[in-house]
């Protein structure tokens, strides 16, 4: 099983993140894995975020979102964790508004170690407690641990 923090950093873990609307959080995401992993270009991350929101979208439920997708020069999975300031329309599944983005980029020719990945991602985030602390954290830091004490209570 993939270690979620070997493909999310403190310097990927965002708290009040101003929303807007879903394509400024995904430019906004884009442009923050951009900068931090330079063989990644910003309107690459971001039209392929925004291709795969319009198959169907990336909100599963309460107020969660994990925008996805298979990106050519991505080499192994990136992620971010952003923390929305006031939660935005998101077209979720249940309705429901979105305030936590768990992104996650895999290499062109993902393999089932991703979709675990996701499988994973989306098990965490599937437990109200955890989703209660990410949403209680009050700086980058914080944020990120929690993700990292969830991860060591499986």
């Amino acid at each position: 099983m993939t270690r979620l923090e070997s493909i999310l950093t403190p310097g990927r873990s965002l708290v009040n993140v101003p929303g807007g609307s879903k394509k400024r959080v995904l430019e906004t995401v884009a442009t923050l894995i951009a900068a931090q992993v330079p063989e990644l270009k910003m309107q690459d991350v971001f039209e392929k975020l925004l291709a795969r929101e319009r198959l169907g979208s990336t909100g599963f439920g309460n107020g969660i979102a994990i925008p996805h997708c298979r990106l050519e020069g991505c080499t192994q999975p990136v992620s971010a964790l952003l923390h929305l300031s006031s939660p935005i329309d998101y077209d979720a599944i249940d309705g429901a508004p979105v305030d936590l983005l768990f992104v996650l980029l895999v290499p062109e020719a993902a393999t089932d170690g991703h979709l675990k990945l996701l499988s994973q991602i989306a098990g965490m985030l599937d437990r109200k407690d955890v989703r209660d602390r990410l949403r209680a954290a009050d700086s980058n830091e914080a944020l990120y641990q929690v993700v990292l004490n969830a991860q060591n209570e499986l």
